[in-house]
């Protein structure tokens, strides 16, 4: 069996520095400052949310490039400025600005992440068409819609046309866990988790060769059993076409994050040739953290 999926597959949670992951994910007694390296060594890939807030320093840059290894994978988030100060095409200068400061993270750099706000409706697709253009080709991008003018027909078809012919992928969003069931006596508050998650279509689509999927779990674990299930099938196809993917666990109660991560990962494992998380390498999983 060949063993090129296994390089097309990236596993991850939103953050990488989440304290409460110490003693789990984390060794006991890890300090915050070793957190990323830890991190890096245990999953193969992290969005990148901080930097829709902030761009980041060079020395802070220098430091993730010394910290992780060269197979690790960073997905930024483009920053609020440009994604949300219309028109995109006016952001142009703040984006090449942007791609310079992450530049010297080299192949540690997965595909960037343009999140478009709610707001930003199907009739500015050429304003998007105007900024895709002028992306360099060789960084990976992917772009999620929020309006749901995309998700219908023919504007989805054009965004899909419209991303395939600049190599850019499309985000897909799953927040279809959080309706799975109610959380009765959770420290968590689901109904705020929902509201906080566009309540989008699931469309499994995927453009560019790229597919990158936001997973919102719920945090019952057995919930997720058959939505975890249904993506690694698609997964699997998705690998022996040839699509590189990115798949990131989310969850209300963070916690439970790196064990949807691990739940994905032994799915997929029975149905295509991929490798471990560098995580299970490490030794057996603590108990809180295998519980699917």
């Amino acid at each position: 069996m060949s063993k090129q999926p296994a390089t097309r597959l990236r596993i991850g949670c939103a953050v990488w520095a989440y304290k409460a992951w110490i003693g789990d994910l984390f060794p006991p007694g890890s300090r915050s400052a070793d957190l990323l390296a830890l991190y890096s060594r245990r999953l193969t890939t992290v969005e990148g949310n901080t930097t829709f807030y902030a761009t980041p320093r060079p020395e802070v840059v220098q430091r993730w490039a010394e910290e992780t290894p060269d197979t690790f994978r960073f997905c930024f988030k483009l920053p609020r400025e440009v994604s949300h100060e219309r028109p995109l095409a006016a952001q142009l200068p703040a984006t090449s600005a942007f791609i310079e400061r992450l530049a010297p993270l080299g192949q540690r750099l997965g595909p960037f992440f343009l999140q478009l706000p709610p707001g930003y409706r199907a009739h500015t697709i050429d304003d998007l068409e105007g900024w895709l253009a002028a992306w360099p080709a060789e960084y990976g991008l992917a772009v999620e819609v929020r309006h749901d003018d995309w998700y219908a027909e023919p504007a989805e078809r054009a965004l899909m046309e419209l991303l395939a012919r600049h190599n850019a992928g499309r985000v897909v969003m799953d927040v279809r866990p959080l309706s799975a069931g109610p959380l009765p006596g959770a420290e968590i508050d689901l109904q705020a988790a929902r509201d906080r998650k566009p309540d989008v279509p699931m469309h499994p689509l995927h453009s560019g060769g790229i597919a990158l999927i936001r997973y919102i779990g719920h945090p019952t674990p057995e919930l997720n059993e058959p939505f975890l299930d249904e993506w690694a099938a698609r997964v699997a196809a998705w690998l022996a076409a040839g699509i590189e993917v990115y798949f990131f666990c989310h969850c209300p109660d963070e916690r439970q994050s790196p064990g949807l991560c691990r739940a994905f990962q032994q799915r997929i494992a029975r149905l295509a040739d991929v490798p471990p998380l560098p995580w299970d390498e490490l030794g057996a999983a603590p108990e809180q953290l295998t519980l699917f």
